[in-house]
């Protein structure tokens, strides 16, 4: 209820304020956006070049090429490995 209250009582305050000093509102306004805009303008380019050399970086990372051949090789031995080991896995017992 106090914020309701105090939220309020400055919405008033502020216009009041505003309708009191209206020419210095807009004084601080014109001087205010400006540097907002140019503000807003960096922070723009800066994302916008961070973004930038992030999908230069992506673009450098190729993945290699698959070869089959050995692909199928390696699948082979991996085959007779198994077989050995479970000739040794039965040896045992």
């Amino acid at each position: 209820m106090k914020t309701l209250i105090g939220g309020a009582v400055a919405a008033v305050l502020g216009l009041i304020g505003i309708s009191v000093w209206f020419s210095e509102f807009l004084q601080v306004l014109a001087g205010v956006v400006p540097i907002m805009l140019l503000m807003g303008g960096g922070l723009a380019l800066y994302l916008g070049f961070d973004e930038l050399k992030d999908s230069w970086k992506k673009d450098d990372t190729t993945e290699p090429a698959v070869n089959t051949e050995d692909t199928e090789k390696y699948k082979k031995e991996i085959d007779d490995l198994k077989k050995e080991i479970e000739s040794l896995k039965s040896d045992k017992k």
